[in-house]
């Protein structure tokens, strides 16, 4: 999960999960019927035939364009589970930052779709993923956050910590169950700002 996304993989995504006209209409399809048969309690046995079957496509565009149903639940989620046009928290103090995003992210990924969409693409992976370009974006985005409180002068951790250490708890607890909020997010944030204090 700790690969960096590249921007020859990053550009890929985005016009996979951008594009227009018939595509766009197809890709709604498939993803509300992933949404859709995970709130019915099909994450763990879902397939590529069902989903097409919810979508009204023919399954061998799904298997043309995703190739597995494993991709496939991977770029939903990526898609359910980050935006393009999230912006990062820029408050002059990284923790001020570090809280506010972190706050964003939980609230976000705690809503019942979201979870759904996660633990649908935890159910569906088959091994260990050298790249998972969910963790890839927040590890971006972290990184930016850091550079941009180094350059403020200000003692920071590495993005690794961060993501190790907030984002990472937060992402668990949903998968498993357990429960999270604000208050969870906000205490990670300042484990992290004590390791550097």
């Amino acid at each position: 999960m700790g690969g960096m996304t590249t921007t020859s993989a990053r550009s890929d995504a985005d016009v996979a999960r951008r594009p227009g006209g018939r595509s766009a209409r197809v890709q709604q399809a498939v993803y509300a019927a992933v949404g859709a048969l995970s709130g019915q309690g099909h994450r763990d046995t879902m397939t590529i035939p069902q989903v097409a079957e919810r979508a009204g496509v023919n399954p061998s565009s799904i298997y043309r364009r995703w190739g597995s149903m494993e991709a496939l639940l991977e770029e939903v989620a990526v898609a359910a589970l980050t935006r393009d046009d999230e912006p990062l928290p820029d408050t002059g103090d990284l923790r001020g930052e570090l809280e506010l995003w972190a706050v964003a992210i939980v609230e976000d990924i705690t809503r019942p779709q979201r979870v759904e969409y996660l633990r649908a693409m935890v159910a569906g992976r088959s091994g260990a993923l050298v790249e998972c370009p969910c963790w890839g974006i927040r590890q971006e985005q972290a990184q930016q956050m850091v550079a941009r409180a180094a350059a403020r002068g200000e003692r920071v951790p590495q993005a690794r910590q961060i993501l190790d250490h907030i984002i990472a708890p937060l992402y668990h607890h949903v998968v498993f169950g357990i429960p999270t909020d604000a208050d969870h997010a906000r205490e990670l944030v300042a484990d992290v700002v004590a390791m550097f204090d």
